[in-house]
């Protein structure tokens, strides 16, 4: 079957897969988003202990879809993954620091005869819910932007700054991103808790906070999403593989997808449903609504920045070292095979949404906090 396609449709497909992991890691950042909540929502002990349980019972999935990512990523672009996590390896090490702490975190805060206090792990939380959701969106951005790179005639990476990566924080379309992926993420984290969580003091917190969250969200996404729609993009002339500069670029790619721009319009008009539903009808299901829209926004986001003859990773430093799908990717052979393998995916989300299911069939009580034998 997988043999049959041609390279470019295999690199395509692949594409989309990537775009699907990255798309389910950013939605499942309101675990990251609802630990940086904790201080404001969880007013007692008791509350943040009910908050971090909500969070901390979906940690995994969040941190495993970020491996997967990156392994599926190194698989299928390994010349992406040389040059990114090889040149810009300061704001990749300090994303995976990020991501370790919490992780020692959940697993730590509640030990006894804990040296180091919960409020130390309940830091440490919030750490990774700020410095991880806006320096993983920040490193996205340069998938528009550009980074300082230059490749050599054997592929290999010369970083041009010797600030490996975190130089993206210079480009404020970049941070604009940032400030997105994080205020979205602390929107679907207070919408999840209003979701999960069955008591009234933490639902009308997190309602009386969503509002401008919501509005700052709005604000940093929007202003990053007209400016990308009306910049020049990285272009690739499909016959000589060569790069320049296209004006309206993304928005060109848009126009030029249909099914990518309805993808896009749904999304984001799930997303403010998911909002304006809890805010002004009191709802408690706008995390499903918003969840969903945030999947096909990200999705459609990375389907213009490697579809339609576009560099999915710039160079601002030499323009024909930017990488695309046709020259990052790995062989025929290796993307056949891998192909078959992807064919598993489905079966394993289905086990992710029974157990997911299954662990959201009660809300979480109080009471349940003080019966269960292992909390967070």
């Amino acid at each position: 079957m997988f043999e049959n396609l041609s390279f470019l449709a295999l690199q395509q497909y692949w594409w989309v897969i990537i775009s699907i992991l990255a798309a389910l890691f950013v939605f499942l950042t309101f675990v990251q988003g609802g630990q940086t909540l904790i201080f404001s929502i969880g007013k007692t002990e008791g509350e943040k202990t009910m908050l971090l349980n909500t969070l901390g019972r979906k940690w995994e999935f969040t941190f495993t879809t970020l491996v997967t990512f990156g392994g599926a990523f190194f698989a299928s672009f390994p010349l992406f993954y040389s040059t990114s996590f090889g040149g810009a390896y300061w704001v990749w090490l300090a994303i995976l620091a990020a991501f370790v702490i919490q992780a020692v975190s959940y697993e730590f805060r509640m030990k006894p005869d804990n040296l180091l206090g919960a409020r130390t792990f309940e830091i440490f939380l919030f750490i990774n819910g700020l410095l991880g959701t806006i320096l993983i969106g920040t490193a996205v951005g340069t998938f528009f932007n550009g980074a300082d790179f230059a490749l050599n005639d054997m592929n290999q990476v010369l970083w041009q700054n010797p600030a490996r990566g975190l130089e993206a924080v210079l480009t404020f379309h970049n941070v604009a991103l940032g400030l997105a992926v994080f205020f979205l993420a602390r929107v679907l984290g207070l919408l999840y808790f209003i979701f999960t969580i069955d008591n009234d003091l933490i639902i009308a917190r997190s309602r009386k906070h969503l509002f401008v969250t919501a509005v700052l969200f709005l604000v940093f996404f929007l202003y990053f999403l007209v400016a990308l729609l009306f910049k020049e993009g990285f272009a690739v002339n499909p016959e000589s593989g060569e790069v320049f500069m296209e004006k309206y670029k993304y928005l060109n790619n848009l126009l030029a997808m249909p099914l990518v721009l309805v993808i896009m319009l749904v999304g984001v008009v799930g997303v403010l449903w998911g909002i304006i539903s809890t805010l002004f009808m009191h709802g408690n299901k706008g995390f499903i609504f918003a969840g969903t829209g945030t999947v096909l926004t990200v999705l459609s986001l990375f389907l213009i920045a490697g579809f339609n003859n576009t560099s999915f990773y710039p160079s601002n430093f030499d323009l024909q070292s930017s990488l695309t799908i046709q020259n990052a990717s790995s062989s025929k052979f290796t993307l056949t095979a891998m192909s078959y393998v992807s064919l598993l995916i489905p079966f394993v989300f289905a086990y992710i949404v029974y157990f997911w299911r299954a662990m959201n069939k009660k809300k979480i009580t109080s009471e349940e906090m003080e019966e269960e034998s292992h909390v967070y």
